[in-house]
Formats: C-alpha cells, sequence, structure tokens
C-alpha cells in the first residue's frame, strides 16, 4: 500500500464516519496521518468536525482554509425503497446541489484536487457479456442515483476548467467490506444460516465487486498521484465473479458452505418477472463489468488484496 507524504491537515474528508469514509480515515491515521473529517451526529471528535448538509447549500470556508485535498464521499446513497415523493430531486439536492456548491467554494479556497466517489451507475445497470463499462464510454444512468451522479460529475468537470482546480472521478461499483449493510449484508446472513439459495445455475453471469480497502487503497493514490489530475477511474478487484461464485466463496470465507439449489437462470427470471422483481432478478442473474485496465495502466496501480482476501474481511463479525 502506497504512503500519503504531503501534510495530513491539508486532506479534508467528507463523510467521515460513513462506510467508505471512516475507512479512509482510518487507513490514513493508520498511516500515522491526521486528516479533517466531516460528518453528522453524534460522531463528532478533534478529528472529525460538523459541516453544514449538503443540501442546505451552507458554508464551508472555515473548513477548507488551507486545504489542499477533499475527498468527498458524502452522499445520498442508492436506497432500494426510496420514500421519497420525488427520489431524482431529492438526489440531486445533495449529490448534485450539494456536492457543486463544496466544490466551487473548494476551487475559491483554492484547493488543488477534488476526488468525486461517484459511481458505475453513471455508465448504467448492465453490461453485454464480455464488454465492460470503461471510464471513456458516454454516461448512461438508468435510475435517480445513476443520473444524480452524472450530473455531478458534468458539473465537477465545469468548474475545474473555469477555475483550475484539479477533478478525480472514481466509479466503483458493488463495494463490500467489514460493517457492509444492504443486499450484500442479507446475502452474508443467508449463507451464515445455511439457507438453501436457488442460485447454483448461475454461473454464466459476471459481476465486477470492489472490496473496500482496494477501494480505498485506489482513494489514497489518487489524492497524491500526478497522473490522476482530471481523470475518470473505473475499479474493481480485478476478478469478476459469477452469482454462484460468489456464494460459494463467501461460503468458504465463513467456514460453512452455501447451499445452492440448481434453478435454471430462466425459470428465475420468469418468476421475478411475475412478481414484478426485474429489478432484483438482474442484479442476481446478469452481467455488470468494469474494465479498471485505463486505471492500472495511468496510476500503476493493482488492487492490494484478493477477492477471496476481501471477502474474509467482509465476514468478519457476520453471523454464524
Amino acid at each position: 500500500m502506497r504512503p500519503i507524504r504531503r501534510n495530513d491537515a491539508r486532506t479534508l474528508i467528507t463523510g467521515a464516519t460513513g462506510f467508505v469514509g471512516s475507512a479512509l480515515m482510518a487507513r490514513l491515521q493508520a498511516e500515522g496521518l491526521h486528516p479533517l473529517g466531516t460528518c453528522r451526529g453524534t460522531s463528532l471528535n478533534e478529528r472529525c468536525v460538523s459541516a453544514p448538509p449538503l443540501e442546505a447549500g451552507g458554508d464551508w470556508s472555515d473548513l477548507l482554509t488551507g486545504v489542499d485535498t477533499v475527498v468527498h464521499t458524502a452522499a445520498r446513497v442508492h436506497v432500494m425503497r426510496d420514500t421519497s415523493s420525488n427520489p431524482l430531486d431529492a438526489f440531486r439536492a445533495v449529490n448534485v446541489t450539494g456536492s457543486l456548491n463544496l466544490a466551487r467554494q473548494a476551487a475559491s479556497a483554492g484547493v488543488r484536487r477534488f476526488v468525486f466517489i461517484s459511481s458505475v451507475k453513471v455508465n448504467g445497470e448492465e453490461t453485454r457479456h464480455g464488454r465492460p463499462f470503461a471510464a471513456e464510454n458516454d454516461p448512461a444512468p438508468e435510475d435517480a442515483y445513476g443520473i444524480s451522479k452524472a450530473e455531478a460529475e458534468a458539473g465537477l468537470k465545469a468548474i475545474s476548467a473555469e477555475t483550475g482546480m484539479e477533478f478525480v472521478i472514481i466509479r466503483p461499483p458493488l463495494v463490500y467490506g467489514p460493517g457492509v449493510k444492504g443486499n450484500f449484508a442479507a446475502m452474508m446472513r443467508a449463507v451464515a444460516r445455511g439457507l438453501p439459495l436457488p442460485f447454483g445455475a448461475v454461473t454464466d453471469n459476471r459481476r465486477s465487486l470492489v472490496g473496500l480497502d482496494n477501494l480505498v487503497d485506489l482513494i489514497v493514490t489518487c489524492i497524491n498521484h500526478p497522473a490522476a489530475a482530471n481523470q475518470i477511474f473505473m475499479v474493481s478487484d480485478r476478478e469478476d465473479l459469477s452469482t454462484a461464485d460468489l456464494l460459494r466463496r463467501l461460503g468458504v470465507a465463513m467456514g460453512k458452505p452455501a447451499r445452492l439449489l440448481n434453478i435454471p437462470p430462466a425459470l428465475l427470471n420468469a418468476a421475478a418477472a411475475m412478481i414484478g422483481k426485474r429489478a432484483v432478478a438482474q442484479r442476481l442473474l446478469g452481467n455488470l463489468q468494469v474494465d479498471v485496465s485505463h486505471t492500472c495502466r495511468t496510476l500503476g496501480w493493482m488492487p492490494p488484496i484478493s477477492a477471496d482476501g476481501g471477502l474474509r474481511r467482509a465476514v468478519q463479525g457476520a453471523i454464524r
């Protein structure tokens, strides 16, 4: 893992108590650095301070004084059951308006580089087998979250062109690791409890994932690497897995073999369509691959932890 040698007091991390932000803070602190993080609620301390809510369009000037690099991990994240009456407006308020307000103020404060954690959803929801998304592909978001991230990327590029502040955009696919929540956590619980899962025959799809440690390592690289300036990077573990393979490897990591039933994928798709769960079926049965060759070539970067190593890390603390 590549250490940072720049004055750590000049790095600001938003969302410092979130899934990615907290891991990034821990990585930098483990290296003897002390970046300043922003967070909400009761987690305030000498290294994590309160900041204006992104949707409020507040004043960041005090926090940006003397800052060299902003790593923007805070966002309204993708949710499976959105209760907002207008999800797109809700995502835009935080992920577009709030993020660009911060970026403009960062540029005005003399911040050198703005690292924006975006999403593969900017590229779309599904790839054809063997045709992964690449950084140079035109955005094609399909849901409100992806649209908001794509609009934020476009706005950040415009601010960079106008002010000279460097940008770095990172588009992760599904991120897993210690403390992961959502569908990945549900999958781990099912394997840990020995529940039968109907995905034993789902062996032909391929999905890119990224372990939390690998994503954090790339972010650390992008904070100062000269070649990262004004670039978009895809990221993954560089090992795309089928759904059946992922479940089996989770079982190995837990020491509890996954119980998989061999139900034909076509039948699973038909059943999902009947109950209005096409999107869920796509995530479990379809392809979503990313091409990280530009990332590796430009930065001389390789994910430091294998997929199996990342899964072992992810199951720490899972139900056993």
